[in-house]
């Protein structure tokens, strides 16, 4: 049976009530509800909540009940709405829907603050407390128990990875504020890793990194010396020459890869044998951007076994653009899934839904997912439930 499955929140599937939320769901032909396990702060606009339209998640928390004993130094933090109800609970007891369990792993500002040491580091010593380091210990152990343990206590299906890795610079913390010009140079330096963990495992690999870490932090220097604003178009170009010229910046890029793609592999030997293990690789837009974070595609299909990835693009010839370098990337390796968004900014019309659905179906993609339940409105589903509807005709 193909993956069809919307993705949600705790907090709306108890506001609307559980089984509720399922027959709507069934009636639009989605067979599972991957819902939010781990997850970060937010200000959501929520269409058709009936208790308010603004919900403020509580930061870094779990929506599941943890093996408290299981955990050593970084631990998860229960949600408050657990101390009434487990939501999580009540929908892998529906004997009709499937559960996916969605786990945002390393984007956790709550546990960075509490464990600072075990967070990114950038090349002038400043802690990127929403980012755990993925070659932090104590970071791998937290994400690869996290998984162990929701797979180990609950019938779900199988679980959703999301931020595995290295998270850009520009994303992840509340209020980002600068009176200099940002560009995709000055981000991509800025977003490097240089944690001790991440220097000493570079550098293991043959990797100079602490020489890498003095010329970055020197070119961030002359450049906020300078009266410079670069243009996008030319700091992108930069960029790549750097990649292209340092050997040292290219050999520490893929060496983050090997990072993310081994802690998917150790998550994959951690969970319950029969639990799907899928991969959300990237924020990039395109997804072939995703290099940035630490994801090889096709390694992490190889890891995991799934990769789900976000076509999150205004039509269906941008999707089916981005399908093609992806299925090129992957090569074969694993299972490809793709996750949509029926609304905005992306598929805005009931035709766009649909076409981008045939894109990826014929291309190969019987798996598919849609963001997300909470903040669409009730035409979104519809439109949604046609899309899928045609393909069973």
């Amino acid at each position: 049976m193909a993956y069809r499955a919307m993705y949600g929140y705790a907090w709306d599937l108890a506001e609307s009530g559980v089984t509720a939320v399922l027959d709507e769901l069934r009636a639009r032909h989605i067979n599972t509800i991957t819902l939010a396990a781990s997850y970060h702060a937010g200000k959501f606009i929520r269409p058709r909540g009936r208790s308010g339209k603004v919900y403020f998640p509580e930061d870094g928390t779990v929506y599941f009940r943890p093996t408290a004993e299981r955990y050593d130094g970084i631990r998860p933090v229960p949600n408050r709405m657990l101390a009434e109800r487990d939501v999580l609970d009540e929908v892998c007891r529906v004997a009709s829907m499937d559960a996916n369990a969605w786990l945002v792993l390393l984007h956790n500002t709550r546990l960075g603050e509490s464990h600072p040491e075990a967070t990114v580091e950038n090349a002038f010593g400043d802690r990127y407390v929403y980012n755990l380091c993925p070659s932090a210990p104590a970071a791998r152990r937290f994400a690869v128990t996290l998984c162990a343990d929701v797979t180990d206590h609950y019938p779900v299906r199988g679980i959703s990875l999301e931020t595995p890795g290295y998270l850009p610079y520009a994303h992840g913390f509340h209020h980002e504020f600068a009176l200099v010009r940002q560009n995709p140079w000055i981000d991509n330096l800025l977003g490097l890793c240089f944690c001790k963990h991440c220097i000493t495992g570079a550098e293991a690999a043959g990797i100079d990194a602490q020489r890498l870490r003095q010329d970055v932090r020197g070119s961030i220097e002359r450049y906020f010396a300078s009266e410079l604003d670069f243009p996008d178009d030319m700091a992108a170009a930069f960029w790549l020459a750097d990649v292209v010229l340092d050997s040292g910046l290219a050999e520490f890029l893929r060496w983050r890869c090997g990072v993310v793609s081994s802690l998917v592999a150790e998550i994959r030997a951690a969970v319950r044998e029969d639990a799907t293990v899928a991969v959300i690789p990237s924020v990039a837009r395109p997804s072939g951007g995703a290099w940035y974070e630490g994801s090889d595609l096709a390694a992490l299909a190889r890891a995991a076994g799934i990769v789900e990835v976000c076509f999150y693009e205004p039509g269906a010839n941008r999707i089916g653009s981005d399908l093609w370098d992806v299925q090129r990337r992957l090569g074969g390796a694993g299972r490809l899934r793709g996750l949509l968004r029926p609304g905005h900014p992306d598929l805005t019309t009931c035709q766009a839904v649909a076409d981008a659905v045939a894109t990826l179906h014929a291309s190969g993609v019987e798996d598919l997912a849609f963001y997300n339940y909470g903040h669409l409105r009730r035409a979104s589903l519809d439109w949604m439930g046609e899309a899928l509807a045609a393909l069973e005709r």
